[in-house]
C-alpha cells in the first residue's frame, strides 16, 4: 500500500493529510480557503489520487501560511508513500486545455526539487484567494515531495482557468510518474540505483 498521513502543527497551521497514490480519486478537503479545497478536490479526482486534508489555519492573517503549509504536507506525504521509488515510471507529463488556457506540465521524481513556475496570472485575486500563492502551493510541494516539476502556460487569460489547468495537469504528470512499470517493477529508475 502506497499511503501516508502527515500530522503537522505550528503555531500558524494544524494540518492532518492522508494520501493513497492508489486510489480512485476521492477526497475529503476542509481547509479554510474555499479555492484550495477546490483545487485539491479536482487535484485528487485527475490524480486518481484518495486525498484527505484538515487544517485549522490563521486565516484572519491571510490564507498564505494555510496554503504553503498544505503544500508542504502534500509533498511529504508523496514522499512518504513512495518509498524507495521502486518500480515506478518517473516521469510525466500533460498538456492540458481549461476554456481559452491551455497549460503543461512536466515531472521528474528524481529526489531533486525544483519548481519552473511560467504561469501568468491576470489578476491578482480569484475570489478572495491571492493569486500568488498558487506558485507558494508548487514551491513547497516541490521542495517536499523531492520532485522536479514545471509548469508552463501556453495560452489562457482567465485566472481561474490557467490555475485550475495548473492542478489538474499536475495531478495527471503525476498520475502517470508514479504509475508502476510492470516491465521494470522491482527495479529503481535510475542509473544510480537509488531516487534520492
Amino acid at each position: 500500500m502506497r499511503t501516508a498521513e502527515i500530522s503537522r502543527e505550528t503555531a500558524e497551521t494544524h494540518i492532518r493529510l492522508t494520501l493513497d497514490l492508489d486510489g480512485t480519486g476521492s477526497s475529503s478537503v476542509d481547509t479554510g480557503v474555499g479555492f484550495l479545497d477546490h483545487m485539491l478536490t479536482l487535484f485528487a479526482r485527475h490524480g486518481r489520487f484518495d486525498l484527505t486534508v484538515q487544517c485549522k489555519g490563521d486565516v484572519w492573517v491571510d490564507d498564505h501560511h494555510s496554503v504553503e503549509d498544505i503544500g508542504i504536507c502534500l509533498g511529504q506525504a508523496f514522499k512518504k508513500a513512495l518509498g524507495d521509488k521502486r518500480g515506478i515510471c518517473r516521469y510525466g507529463d500533460t498538456l492540458l486545455p481549461m476554456d481559452e488556457a491551455l497549460v503543461l506540465s512536466a515531472v521528474d521524481i528524481s529526489g531533486r526539487s525544483y519548481l519552473v513556475y511560467a504561469l501568468d496570472l491576470p489578476t491578482e485575486k480569484i475570489g478572495s484567494f491571492d493569486t500568488q500563492l498558487g506558485e507558494e502551493f508548487f514551491i513547497a510541494f516541490a521542495a517536499n515531495a523531492g520532485v522536479t516539476l514545471h509548469l508552463r502556460q501556453l495560452s489562457g487569460k482567465n485566472s481561474h482557468h490557467i490555475l485550475e489547468g495548473a492542478f489538474k495537469s499536475a495531478a495527471r504528470s503525476l498520475r502517470k510518474a508514479v504509475s508502476i512499470d510492470p516491465d521494470f517493477s522491482e527495479d529503481v529508475p535510475s542509473t544510480k540505483g537509488v531516487l534520492a
